[in-house]
């Protein structure tokens, strides 16, 4: 095709197409991992990929499969027939009885369930692939495609995955959007992004919001699936989900380490960092911050920050660390906050906790504990999660976001929320194969709030209380005096 044919094509092409896909026709990854809910698109983008593809790159031989043959006919031989008919009438003639189908320019389409082995056996010299339903396949499945993509061809070889994603222990999950591959591109999509779909076939998917709220979040929204019961509120979780809160900055802390003091502490942008902030530090405001080490069964040191006024999430940090780097990245990440009160959990290293204590960090959480040799109060620095702890903590989080959801701005952090379910014993725990940092260092954030001030630094140089007002601290409980000093700040 000359210059003027092929732009005739790329605007015929984006007249026909969802403006989320168009980028993907000329995506060139070993695998594109395509995951969405019902009505999104993704298996129409996926044929149409094909069919572009086979006649503009003629002698291709695509597979198409799913995991059993007897599916394929009113599902991927369907939408590739009617696409063609559309776009390339009377250009290809397709075979019932074997499910083939050959383009005039020799390029051919070849149709195999996993299940139907003696065909599969059959197929060689495959250049390129389509998976439809990849979550009902094998890990094992799926490698042995990518052994049959052998096919000799001048273009790029491509594996093309299209599912909804049915749950978060999922093989899928774990392989491409739990790490990065670099032969991977992955994209997400719900039944918004369909500009095509039928407004009958929209209501009918929003109507599962009051239904079935379940089938909405997984099917509709193409939230990954649990098999429990959610701890967190899974509606407000998702409707916070779908506001799509935006980072104003991210990056990650710089600063002059001079090995007994980090200097010149400032935060650098950089659109690949692992710092996300929502709100910047504002002078005199009290923040406090959580963190979570990667322990057994986690693999992501994270902090969070809370504007202590208001118990919101305003900086998040979520990186693969080693233990020094974490704890100077939240040492910097403390003294930009205003010397925001830290709180690390140390229950898998107190290695963090002892370099912010070396580094001189002026305002680290302090527990304290019976000593049960001495029966003398002993005072340690960072957070421990324990069999006692550890519920109340949650137990505070849950509180917290069901009074008002939007005090959360992070998605791993709503995501972790969504995968964090009671168990057969009613034990609130990280679905099997899903995280909990985010879900634990937020907890720990909220929980360590009565240590830090409530008031900016304007606010608590005003207060003076009176002696009735000394006599009712005096006399209330420990509860009672936090809720105190939230209401008249900190007294002079």
């Amino acid at each position: 095709m000359d210059e003027m044919d092929i732009a005739r094509w790329y605007v015929h092409l984006a007249e026909t197409s969802n403006k989320s896909f168009m980028p993907l026709f000329f995506d060139e990854h070993r695998f594109l991992v395509l995951k969405g809910g019902g009505g999104s698109g993704k298996s129409v983008f996926a044929a149409r990929k094909l069919i572009e593809r086979a006649f503009a790159e003629p002698g291709h031989r695509f597979l198409v499969c799913r995991k059993v043959a007897k599916t394929l006919r009113e599902s991927c031989w369907r939408n590739i027939l009617d696409q063609l008919s559309k776009y390339y009438p009377g250009r290809y003639s397709p075979n019932k009885s074997d499910l083939t189908i050959t383009c005039d320019n020799g390029s051919t389409f070849l149709f195999a369930g996993l299940d139907d082995v003696e065909k599969l056996k059959s197929i060689v010299d495959v250049t390129g692939e389509w998976i439809e339903e990849a979550s009902e396949l094998l890990e094992g499945d799926l490698n042995q495609l990518n052994i049959r993509l052998r096919g000799e061809t001048r273009e790029y070889k491509q594996i093309i995955l299209t599912f909804n994603p049915i749950s978060i222990t999922h093989w899928l999950k774990a392989r491409f959007f739990d790490r990065t591959d670099p032969e991977a591109r992955v994209h997400e999509s719900t039944y918004w992004d369909n500009r095509f779909l039928p407004e009958e076939d929209r209501k009918v998917l929003e109507d599962f919001k009051d239904t079935d709220r379940y089938y909405y979040e997984v099917y509709c929204l193409g939230f990954w699936g649990t098999t429990g019961r959610t701890v967190f509120d899974g509606e407000a979780i998702t409707k916070r989900l779908l506001d799509n809160v935006q980072p104003v900055m991210v990056g990650m802390m710089a600063y002059n380490d001079t090995g007994l003091a980090l200097e010149d502490i400032h935060f650098e942008e950089d659109k690949n960092g692992y710092i996300k902030v929502y709100e910047p530090p504002e002078e005199g405001v009290p923040y406090v911050i959580g963190g979570d080490t990667a322990g057994e069964g986690s693999d992501c040191f994270v902090a969070q920050v809370l504007d202590n006024r208001t118990g919101k999430q305003v900086c998040v940090l979520r990186h693969q660390f080693d233990e020094d780097l974490f704890a100077k990245q939240v040492f910097a990440i403390g003294m930009w906050y205003n010397t925001a009160l830290i709180g690390i959990e140390t229950n898998w290293s107190t290695y963090p906790v002892l370099t912010l204590e070396r580094l001189r960090y002026p305002k680290q959480y302090v527990r304290e504990t019976v000593d049960n040799y001495t029966h003398k109060i002993r005072k340690s620095f960072g957070f421990e999660t324990n069999g006692k702890t550890r519920p109340v903590i949650i137990a505070e989080l849950v509180k917290a976001c069901r009074e008002d959801i939007n005090i959360v701005c992070h998605d791993e952090t709503l995501r972790e929320m969504l995968t964090f379910i009671r168990n057969e014993k009613f034990r609130p725990e990280a679905e099997e194969g899903a995280h909990d940092d985010c879900v634990m260092s937020l907890a720990i954030a909220h929980y360590i709030r009565p240590k830090q001030r409530y008031l900016t630094e304007e606010q608590v140089k005003r207060q003076k209380w009176t002696e009735d007002m000394w006599d009712d601290y005096r006399n209330a409980s420990q509860k009672e005096k936090e809720e105190l000093r939230k209401m008249w700040g900190d007294p002079l």
